[in-house]
């Protein structure tokens, strides 16, 4: 289709998705954007977040960690640190992403005690992973 580009998604441990897309919306880092076809050239960092491919098969999402994506003309490629579809994605596995980012804060707080900017890092980053859970339905665990 002309109006479709590449889409790539990939984690450490494999290959997501390779297919034709009409856009991907990205949680970037510095906030939300949607990349489509012919789009300019373009790196960023992304934060944890709900990923969301629409295409000719329909809609697909996928709860992303954190990565980058690199968006040019012809497709988008995300390499994410963790990724799951969504329709993957178990009340277990999800507790275990937020627990893995509130070891993270507790680790940046014991090590960057006099330096606030990582700690404020890894704290936002905690919350965009609770706030994932809002998204795809699943309570954050007590922790």
């Amino acid at each position: 289709m002309a109006d479709t580009m590449q889409f790539d998604l990939v984690s450490p441990e494999r290959r997501l998705a390779s297919l034709q897309v009409a856009s991907v919306q990205i949680p970037g880092a510095e906030g939300d954007l949607t990349a489509m076809k012919d789009h300019a050239p373009l790196i960023t960092t992304m934060r944890p977040g709900v990923l969301t491919v629409q295409g000719p098969d329909g809609e697909a999402k996928y709860v992303v960690t954190g990565g980058f994506a690199e968006i040019g003309a012809e497709g988008t490629i995300i390499l994410a640190e963790r990724a799951v579809a969504v329709d993957d994605m178990t009340e277990e596995l999800y507790h275990d992403m937020v627990r893995s980012a509130h070891e993270a804060h507790a680790k940046a707080r014991d090590t960057f005690q006099n330096d606030t900017g990582p700690v404020d890092d890894a704290a936002k980053l905690l919350a965009d992973m609770v706030a994932v859970g809002g998204h795809i339905g699943i309570s954050p665990p007590n922790l």
